[in-house]
Order: C-alpha cells, then sequence, then structure tokens
C-alpha cells in the first residue's frame, strides 16, 4: 500500500517529511493539501488530525502528524537517516533545535513576509523575527565549519529537517551567500540521488510568480 503523505508545496515542515520519504526509498505519493483556501480548519480535517496542521502521513489506517515523527517513523520504516549508536541522540537534538529555533521562526517569519497583503504585515514583529534568525543561522553556519553533515559522516534527520525551509526562494531574512558552510551543506544535499526542490516534490497550494 502506498504512504500518503498529505501536505503541500509552500510547506517548509511538510518537505521535511516529503524529503526523507523521497530519500528512503519507500512508496509513497503526495495529497494536495489546499491550507490557504481553508482546508486545515474544516471538520473533516481535524477528525483526521486534531493538531489541524499540514504535514499528515497516513499508511493504512496509521496517521501521524508532526514533521519529525513522521521523520522518525521513515526512519524506522526504512533504516535510515537515523543515526547510529550514540549519534542517534545528536540527530534528536538537532530536530529539536530546527523546530524550536529554525523552522518556527523561518516558517513565521516567512508567512508574514509573503503571504499576508502587504498591508497587513507587521514590520516590527517581522524586525525581531529576522534578528532571532540570523543568531540562529550562526550557530548553524559555525556547527558545520569543517563538516560534511550536522551528525556522523552521511545524511540524517538532523540535515533533512535543518535544511527544511532553506531551499525555499521567498524572502525570510536568508541569503545563502552569507553563510558560506551552510551553502556548501545545501548544494551537497540537492547533489543527492533523488534530491528534488519542495515545489517539485509536492504540489503547490498558490500559483508561482
Amino acid at each position: 500500500m502506498t504512504i500518503q503523505l498529505h501536505c503541500f508545496g509552500e510547506s517548509g515542515n511538510s518537505y521535511k517529511a516529503a524529503l526523507a520519504l523521497e530519500l528512503s526509498g519507500l512508496d509513497w505519493a503526495p495529497v494536495f493539501v489546499d491550507f490557504f483556501g481553508g482546508q486545515a480548519r474544516t471538520d473533516d480535517w481535524r477528525a483526521m488530525n486534531p493538531m489541524g496542521e499540514a504535514p499528515l502521513l497516513a499508511d493504512g489506517d496509521f496517521r501521524l502528524s508532526q514533521s519529525g515523527a513522521i521523520q522518525q517513523w521513515v526512519s524506522d520504516k526504512s533504516g535510515k537517516f537515523g543515526g547510529a549508536g550514540d549519534d542517534r541522540y545528536q540527530v534528536l537534538r538537532w530536530v529539536l533545535w530546527d523546530n524550536h529555533k529554525l523552522s518556527s521562526n523561518a516558517g513565521m517569519t516567512r508567512f508574514l513576509m509573503n503571504f499576508l497583503p502587504a498591508e497587513k504585515r507587521p514590520q516590527p514583529i517581522i524586525d525581531f523575527q529576522l534578528g532571532r534568525l540570523r543568531s540562529t543561522y550562526e550557530v548553524l553556519n559555525a556547527h558545520l565549519a569543517g563538516r560534511d553533515w550536522i551528525v556522523g559522516d552521511g545524511l540524517t534527520n538532523a540535515d533533512i529537517s535543518c535544511c527544511g525551509y532553506l531551499f525555499y526562494p521567498e524572502p525570510f531574512g536568508f541569503d545563502r551567500t552569507d553563510w558560506p558552510h551552510i551553502d556548501v551543506w545545501l548544494d551537497r544535499i540537492a547533489a543527492l540521488p533523488g534530491w528534488k526542490h519542495p515545489y517539485d516534490l509536492m504540489p503547490r497550494a498558490l500559483p508561482s510568480k
């Protein structure tokens, strides 16, 4: 049975789950979520996913939301990306760091800067978020100095999680040229067999500009 991932292209959290599935070799297919059209607020969606978010993984009767949990499920199914030995805890540490420090701030900032009408964009909040993000990029860039991957000597969920928003073209305070170690790390991920850009991996909710 084909695994389904309810997702949409603009969602960096969906991308983490989709990229893990794609690179794992598991049989999966995206199912479009009309997030901007309000699908995630409907009673039908809440009945299937009480947290009301995307992505949502469905494998038969099994349902799982939250990108980090989905990534771990993919690792358990495929034997990939989870790290070996004590590295497992370092992988988990970076996934949790990303969820709290990087993706949460990048996702909100990107939404405020790009998906709200211009007249409704709260510039003081955006400026505050941009400062938080700069500190976060500094941590990741410094960690990647002299390393090919965030943990160990190959791709793990730490990389898949932390890159989730960084391939998107919309502005949210991230310019790859400012962060050389992040830049080459993103190139390394994009060179992996089977890698796809989020807008090629999942259906988009909004038309391209």
